[in-house]
């Protein structure tokens, strides 16, 4: 299954409730953090959410 490495190159200061909920849900706790995740059509939802917040890249594994 192919993954993605997702980037927080933004802060979540003074954006929605639910941008921050869903940065928290991708595991992004500060800014330039990456985590590398499954590529499911929910994680795809999460990014799609904050996509102005993030850097999407995929992982070849």
């Amino acid at each position: 299954m192919a993954q993605l490495k997702i980037t927080q190159v933004k802060s979540t200061i003074g954006t929605k409730h639910n941008h921050r909920e869903s940065i928290r849900t991708l595991g992004l706790h500060k800014i330039r953090q990456s985590v590398v995740r499954d590529d499911t059509p929910q994680v795809r939802g999460l990014i799609h959410t904050v996509r102005h917040l993030v850097v999407v890249e995929e992982v070849n594994s």
